[in-house]
C-alpha cells in the first residue's frame, strides 16, 4: 500500500473556513497601512545565499542553523528561501533604484521559511507582514512604527494583550566597546555559560544577554549595559523616541536585555510581545538599520522597519474571539433537464453581469438533492429552473434565510428582487 502523501511538517494548509479569518485579517492590514501612505512591494521567495549571509550576519543563528539553502544544478548557485523579508525589500531598492528621488515607504506580506522544530506559533513556513521605510533619518519614522502598530493592536482589538518593549542599540563604536566589556564580563564567569552562552561569547555575546535559561539569568542582569556606551546622539535619538511615546500615552518599558537577533540592527530596536501565547511571545519586532542599504551595494541611506508574525496575531485574534464570517452567495442556482442547464449556465452569467454572486449547481441529482444543497451552502436563494421555465426564459426565486413566497419572474426581474435582498430583507415581488 503506498503512503499517503502529507503537507511537510511545520508547512501548513490554509483551508477554506479558515482562510475567512486571514482575508479579514489581510483586509485590516491593506486599510492601515494606506492610511500611513505605504506602498506594497512583492519580492521572490528565493534569493541568493550570499544576500542573507550579508545582510543579517553569518555568525547568527538563521544563517547557522534555520535556513533552507540548496545548490540550484542549473548553474551551481547557492539559492535560500527567504528566511525573513527585509533583506530581500532592500535588495529591491538598490537593484531598481527606488532611493533615487527620497525616501520609501514600503510593505510586504507572504510566507517566510526556517528549518527548525515546528510548535506552537513556530512554523517552518510562516507569514509575516512588513514595513520598511527607506531613506529617512532621524527618531520621526522610529515612532512613527511604534505608534502605527499601537494602532493596529486597538483596531484589532488586542491593545489589552500586548505590550511595547523598547532599547537601543546605539551606533557601531558604542557596540564595538561594550562588546569587549561584555566577553570580559563573561570570560569571569565563565563556568556559569551554558553550552549556547559559550558558542556565541566570541562571535556574538550580545546574544547571551537574550538568553532564556533559568540559571543564568542573575548573571545576565548583573552584566554591563550597552545604554552606558551611548554617545550624545544615540542618547538624543532614543529620548526623542521615547517622548514620542509617552507624548501619544503609550506604555513602553525599556528592556536593556532586547537585543534582537540580526546583525544589521543600531539605535532603536523594539519587540510587541504577549503572555498568551506561551513561549512564543513575540507578535511583532523591528527598529533602525541605518547601515544595511550601504552594506548590501547601495548608497548610504538609514532605514527602519518591523515585521510582524501572521500566524500568532491570528491565534491572539482566535482567543478574543474575533471572527470573519464568509458572504454567502446571492443564489444557488438549482436545475434539472437538459434545457435547463444549458439555460441555468446563461442565468448565472447574467447574474453575475448585475454584480451578485452566484453558485451553480454542479454534479446532477434531483430538485430535492439540489434544494438541500443550495440549503447547505448558506445561499441568500435558490434559482430554480426546470425545462418549462428555460422554455419561458424564465426562473423561480425561493428565499432560503427568510420567511417568503417561491415567485416566478423574467431574468431582468430576477437580478433586480436579488440586489434588492442585499439592503431589503423582505422584496416585493
Amino acid at each position: 500500500m503506498s503512503t499517503a502523501l502529507r503537507a511537510v511538517r511545520g508547512m501548513n494548509d490554509i483551508l477554506p473556513g479558515e482562510s475567512a479569518h486571514w482575508a479579514r485579517f489581510e483586509a485590516c492590514v491593506r486599510a492601515w497601512l494606506a492610511a500611513y501612505g505605504y506602498r506594497e512591494i512583492r519580492t521572490p521567495i528565493l534569493e541568493h545565499t550570499g544576500l542573507f549571509q550579508r545582510a543579517i550576519g553569518e555568525v547568527t543563528d538563521i544563517v547557522e542553523k534555520e535556513m533552507y539553502t540548496f545548490i540550484d544544478e542549473l548553474n551551481g548557485e547557492s539559492l535560500t528561501l527567504r528566511p525573513e523579508g527585509t533583506a530581500s525589500c532592500v535588495r529591491a531598492a538598490i537593484e531598481h533604484n527606488l532611493l533615487f528621488d527620497g525616501g520609501k515607504r514600503l510593505w510586504y506580506m507572504g510566507p517566510m521559511f526556517r528549518h527548525e522544530r515546528p510548535q506552537k506559533g513556530r512554523y517552518r513556513q510562516f507569514h509575516q507582514v512588513g514595513v520598511e521605510a527607506m531613506g529617512f533619518a532621524g527618531p520621526e519614522l522610529d515612532i512613527e512604527h511604534l505608534l502605527m502598530t499601537a494602532r493596529l493592536w486597538r483596531e484589532l482589538g488586542l491593545a489589552e494583550a500586548i505590550r511595547l518593549e523598547l532599547n537601543t542599540l546605539g551606533a557601531a563604536e558604542a557596540r564595538a566597546r561594550y562588546r569587549a566589556k561584555l566577553i570580559a564580563y563573561f570570560e569571569a564567569h565563565l563556568d556559569a555559560l551554558d553550552e549556547d552562552a559559550r558558542r556565541r561569547l566570541y562571535s556574538n555575546p550580545l546574544r547571551i544577554l537574550d538568553t532564556k535559561n533559568p540559571a543564568m539569568q542573575t548573571l545576565v542582569a548583573e552584566a554591563p549595559r550597552l545604554m552606558d556606551e551611548l554617545d550624545a546622539p544615540a542618547r538624543a535619538h532614543f529620548d526623542a523616541v521615547c517622548q514620542g511615546l509617552a507624548d501619544a500615552g503609550i506604555p513602553y518599558r525599556v528592556n536593556p536585555r532586547l537585543v534582537r537577533g540580526l546583525d544589521y540592527y543600531n539605535d532603536t530596536v523594539f519587540e510587541w510581545v504577549t503572555d498568551r501565547l506561551g513561549a512564543q511571545g513575540t507578535v511583532c519586532a523591528g527598529g533602525r538599520y541605518d547601515t544595511l542599504v550601504e552594506q548590501l551595494g547601495g548608497r548610504p541611506a538609514p532605514a527602519c522597519g518591523f515585521a510582524m508574525g501572521v500566524e500568532r496575531l491570528l491565534a491572539l485574534l482566535a482567543e478574543s474571539a474575533w471572527v470573519a464570517e464568509e458572504t454567502p452567495a446571492d443564489a444557488y442556482i438549482v436545475h434539472v433537464g437538459a434545457a435547463a442547464a444549458r439555460f441555468a449556465l446563461r442565468v448565472g452569467e447574467r447574474l453575475r453581469d448585475a454584480g451578485l454572486n452566484v453558485v451553480l449547481h454542479g454534479g446532477g441529482g434531483s430538485f430535492k438533492a439540489q434544494m438541500k444543497k443550495a440549503d447547505a451552502s448558506r445561499a441568500l436563494y435558490a434559482v430554480i429552473i426546470g425545462d418549462d421555465e428555460a422554455a419561458a426564459g424564465e426562473l423561480s426565486l425561493k428565499p432560503l434565510r427568510q420567511a417568503g413566497e417561491q415567485q416566478r419572474v423574467g431574468l431582468e426581474r430576477a437580478a433586480e428582487l436579488l440586489k434588492a435582498s442585499r439592503s431589503h430583507p423582505h422584496p416585493q415581488p
